[in-house]
């Protein structure tokens, strides 16, 4: 095991280490802010011991509208508007309606969905590798339209678990494949269920819905040793205990604005390790460089105790933060490494 990879795992199995290990990510007018400072390849500049990959897509996460036009279509249906600067938004759901009867899934199984996976994983094996599956709730909401979702859960809910069993055998399908054929060391879900303030859906809502599909997606990635990464921004206090009972690992991003991160890792800290916490949508945008570096500095202090934290950005990082920021931002989790190399 490479020391890149051991740093990480030691960190998910809560052994303190002398450095927190770190991640970030950036929109592109971000990355090439950031690449102005540290050079390209990013990821191998900023050293990173922690690296995501993904099933290939026909819309990417961000489509520039220079080489895809105005709208891009994905490949479960749904039209995105495009943008320079960030994902775009969905525009115009693959569902118009609570039927799935005229409906097909794409093909999990198509073969240029992975074609560069094996390479990627590969040339990483010193790191500490993660796939992202997709996502599920949020996939729904991209299909159906999130009001029209939310409606769905009180007016046609046989519709709702449909469609959820349907991206789900989407997921599975996908991570057979996955584990089949290439190595790495963890899998991630994407699938926002908080606003900053609360959970979109009732608790209760979320276990009838999500909580045994989570568990199917779940169990086949930890019977193959693989981590699991959980991603949903906002508030979703209530359902952590939930998420842990069913096996998950790293809880990311754990957004400060939503979510007391001191109080996290009091609170489920023996449990989980937490990938995000640096707050950046007041602070790194609109803080002194010097504020940056002391609030890193804390984080990783107080987080970083006993192991189970990844220091990183508390949403991706955009298009609005300063270069000094971000410098101080990046340099605050380097000089942590160097200090302990």
């Amino acid at each position: 095991m490479g020391p890149d990879k051991a740093w990480v795992a030691s960190a998910i199995a809560h052994r303190e280490t002398e450095a927190v290990p770190y991640y970030f990510d950036f929109t592109p007018p971000a990355r090439r802010r950031a690449e102005s400072i540290y050079g390209s390849p990013l990821e191998e500049r900023l050293c990173l011991p922690l690296r995501m990959g993904s099933c290939r897509k026909l819309k990417p996460l961000y489509a520039d509208p220079s080489e895809f036009g105005p709208t891009a279509r994905d490949e479960f249906g749904v039209t995105w508007s495009t943008s320079p600067v960030d994902r775009g938004a969905p525009i115009r759901p693959a569902l118009s309606g609570p039927d799935l009867s005229g409906y097909r899934f794409p093909d999990p199984a198509a073969a240029w969905r992975f074609e560069d996976i094996g390479a990627w994983s590969r040339r990483r094996r010193s790191q500490f590798t993660i796939l992202w599956l997709g996502d599920l709730w949020e996939r729904a909401a991209f299909m159906r339209g999130l009001e029209d979702l939310l409606l769905d859960l009180a007016l046609h809910p046989g519709f709702v678990e449909e469609l959820l069993d349907g991206i789900t055998g989407y997921l599975l399908d996908t991570l057979g494949i996955l584990l089949e054929r290439f190595e790495f060391d963890g899998v991630a879900l994407s699938d926002d269920y908080g606003t900053q303030r609360s959970l979109l859906i009732s608790p209760e809502s979320w276990r009838r819905f999500i909580t045994p599909r989570l568990d199917l997606i779940y169990r086949p990635a930890r019977a193959a040793g693989k981590i699991i990464f959980h991603h949903s921004d906002g508030n979703i206090w209530p359902i952590i205990p939930d998420l842990i009972e069913l096996g998950c690992d790293i809880l990311h991003p754990v957004q400060p604005e939503a979510m007391d991160v001191l109080r996290l890792k009091r609170e489920f800290g023996r449990d989980l390790t937490f990938c995000g916490g640096f707050p950046t949508q007041d602070l790194l945008v609109h803080g002194r460089p010097g504020q940056v570096r002391d609030e890193a500095r804390r984080l990783m202090d107080l987080l970083g105790r006993g192991g189970g934290y990844i220091f990183s950005n508390g949403i991706t990082i955009q298009s609005d933060v300063p270069a000094d920021n971000l410098a101080a931002l990046i340099d605050s989790a380097l000089q942590g490494r160097s200090s302990s190399a």
